[in-house]
């Protein structure tokens, strides 16, 4: 049996067969392992979001443990019977566009079997397909499904009904359903499990263009059809179980997992230097950095107004991707003052005490990380708040906030901060900028603290987790849950 490179299958040839699970070990069938499937809802996108890392890492753990893993995709559908196209469309839908008549039979056929749910469909992964390019994006799987655009039919069916949409495999069914997202959906006759990272939406509305009562209905019916409830932290542990009345019993906080592979967490620092020099223009030490979307639960404005106030020496970039009401949190950046002129040999230029980039490639984003004075993460509310994590685990000093989850994630491994109060934003980042012992403190706690969210950590609160449900992972990890390693982080969440 083949061994499964990041996104790769590890299954047999045709992988719209399904495979036997029997391999032989000492003359005797050795039962397959448990197979759970998790959802592509975010996984689909095209750059990355913090859920869709919460799910990749969630598919590798899963692949530790040696559960068999599904991923069920709700993408464009192509009804091609080659195979190989099928493969194609899953990583490119520009495979052209079916016959009339065929669409027509298939809004018939949706027209008739909605009141039945979708069906999902196997696709087949050969690696005949060359997807390299994606390893970064794509989790770990042995099987993939698609169930035509079945998120957004999900919505409009919940709208409608006020209930989840079923979706259905062919064949065998899963063991577990674990979806990721709170997403109106639900297989039926397998035990449905839903991850709630937090409930922003109800805690802080104005922060999110979701319609409130429609996702209050949404939460609350996930809350009383589920099989369990995951969540990410503490904090969002109590949020579920106080505002949607949900016995404690019936919630589990795994935490999440951070993990950078060695190969970018471990490059030279004189090839960050080199790499951020020449992709940016920016000198390692010398910038301040902030990553995530620009949104108001974000705090952008906030902290671009305390980073000017600050007096901070270079400039604070921005990764991230515009989204609602950014312009009300940019709008420092237009200002004529926020630039300054820098001598670079004979020439003078002008430089901006603040960058904004959209997007950075996962390599350069994490040499942009380790390059950095310090990561500023002053968000209103997190779920969880892994960007700060990230940061610590490079050994980049971090300001965050001291609200929602960040102090029991960030422990005293960073510095916390009131994020509606500029004036303390301004006295940290003061205090970093001017204090080399400071900055060297927080340098050395960080992966420390992170260490407290490895990849093998995550994997035993899984196991314990699937082990509640029925399953047993085919690889348990009795050593690593055999670590009490949540003390000190339910500790910090008090």
């Amino acid at each position: 049996m083949a061994v499964c490179d990041r996104g790769v299958a590890r299954g047999n040839g045709d992988a719209g067969e399904p495979k036997s699970g029997v391999d032989c070990v000492k003359g005797r069938a050795k039962r397959p392992p448990p197979r759970l499937f998790i959802d592509g809802y975010n996984l689909a996108l095209d750059q990355g979001t913090g859920v869709a890392t919460y799910a990749r890492n969630l598919s590798f753990a899963l692949e530790r443990l040696g559960f068999g893993v599904g991923v069920l995709y709700g993408t464009r559908p192509t009804q091609a019977l080659d195979p190989l196209i099928r493969e194609i469309a899953f990583f490119d839908e520009r495979v052209g566009e079916p016959k009339p008549w065929v669409e027509v039979l298939r809004r018939a056929n949706r027209l008739v079997t909605a009141p039945f749910g979708e069906r999902a469909t196997r696709v087949p992964i050969t690696g005949k397909v060359i997807a390299t390019t994606y390893r970064d994006r794509l989790p770990y799987f042995d099987e993939i499904w698609n169930a035509p655009h079945l998120f957004q039919q999900a919505q409009a069916y919940f709208r409608v009904s006020r209930g989840p949409l079923p979706v259905r495999v062919r064949g065998k069914r899963p063991d577990l359903m674990h979806w990721t997202y709170p997403v109106p959906v639900r297989m039926p006759r397998v035990r449905n499990i839903y991850t709630l990272h937090d409930l922003v939406p109800l805690r802080l509305p104005f922060t999110t263009l979701d319609h409130k009562r429609r996702y209050y209905r949404m939460v609350q019916d996930i809350a009383k059809r589920s099989a369990h409830i995951v969540t990410v932290s503490e904090n969002s542990r109590r949020d579920i179980v106080t505002l949607l009345g949900v016995p404690e019993e019936r919630v589990t906080n795994t935490w999440q997992s951070v993990d950078i592979p060695r190969r970018l967490s471990g490059a030279s620092m004189r090839t960050v230097r080199s790499e951020i020099e020449g992709a940016f223009g920016l000198e390692a030490g010398r910038y301040w950095l902030f990553f995530g979307a620009i949104e108001p639960k974000k705090n952008v404005g906030r902290m671009i107004q305390a980073f000017l106030a600050s007096g901070a020496e270079g400039p604070l970039v921005l990764v991230g991707k515009k989204a609602w009401k950014s312009e009300g949190e940019l709008k420092l950046l237009f200002d004529d003052h926020i630039r300054y002129l820098v001598q670079q040999g004979q020439e003078i230029r002008r430089r901006h005490k603040v960058m904004l980039l959209d997007y950075a490639p996962f390599r350069l984003l994490v040499n942009l990380i380790r390059g950095a004075r310090a990561v500023l993460f002053p968000s209103l509310y997190e779920g969880f708040g892994l960007p700060a994590l990230e940061a610590m685990l490079l050994g980049t000093p971090v300001v965050t906030s001291n609200t929602a989850s960040m102090p029991e994630v960030v422990g005293d491994a960073a510095i916390t901060v009131d994020p509606y109060d500029v004036a303390a934003l301004v006295r940290a980042i003061q205090a970093v900028d001017g204090d080399p012992e400071l900055r060297a403190r927080l340098a050395e706690a960080g992966p420390r603290r992170a260490a407290q969210f490895s990849p093998e950590r995550y994997a035993a609160r899984l196991e314990s987790l699937y082990g509640g449900r029925g399953l047993r992972a085919d690889r348990p990890l009795a050593e690593a849950a055999a670590v009490d390693d949540t003390a000190p982080l339910a500790a910090a969440a008090e």
